[in-house]
């Protein structure tokens, strides 16, 4: 059966009432006032690079949701994402070359805003939407292409702004992702079209 276009009632309830959780959440943060306990907190748990790991593999539940149209799914997995840099304990010691990058990343974002900067942050909405498009339309191709633009743009960006030993330290999670994610949706895209191909022309079915 062909699956529609249009999200379910029931689906679009669990994504509003998800990302509405979401935001109380964030207003106690700042309504507590305890901003920068949270971002300190948070930003020392950021040093394990074992969230570093997990970060670009969020591409394949989103692209999953996305594929079987559930922003419920799209919800909590973009969710899951922006609070993946604290699922892990801040570690005992840092190396230096972790140090570096974290601490060119911060310069980044702490520094003054100008247009292009602001024009480069707009890339991350955009990547998801143009993604989470591809995969609801069914066009693995495009959205492999998303895929692989996003990382090695990230890629590109830690060479350009971090300290080559802070880039270092960065290219083996980035690289790792994007190996896993091109080799499971290169099988998907495989699987689907070999399946297409079985159903076009089985043995047995051709008649004269």
């Amino acid at each position: 059966m062909k699956r529609s276009n249009t999200p379910k009632r029931t689906d679009m309830i669990l994504a509003a009432g998800t990302l509405a959780l979401a935001l109380i959440a964030a207003g106690v943060i700042v309504a507590t006032a305890s901003t920068d306990e949270f971002v300190a907190w948070a930003w020392a748990r950021h040093h394990n690079v074992l969230s570093w790991y997990v970060r670009p593999l969020f591409f394949l539940p989103f692209c999953y949701f996305a594929y079987r149209r559930s922003l419920w799914g799209i919800v909590l997995t973009l969710l899951a994402l922006a609070t993946s840099m604290f699922w892990f304990p801040a570690p005992e010691h840092a190396s230096p070359a972790v140090n570096e990058m974290l601490k060119a990343e911060r310069e980044y974002l702490t520094a003054n805003w100008t247009l292009w900067k602001v024009l480069i942050a707009l890339l991350v909405p955009l990547t998801f939407a143009a993604l989470g498009l591809a995969f609801w339309k069914r066009s693995l191709v495009w959205g492999l292409a998303v895929v692989n633009a996003a990382i090695l743009f990230k890629i590109g960006w830690t060479f350009l702004f971090a300290t080559e030993a802070g880039a270092m330290s960065h290219l083996p999670a980035a690289v790792l992702g994007l190996v896993v994610c091109d080799a499971l949706i290169l099988y998907v895209i495989r699987r689907i079209r070999a399946g297409s191909s079985y159903g076009r022309s089985r043995p047995g079915e051709h008649h004269g």
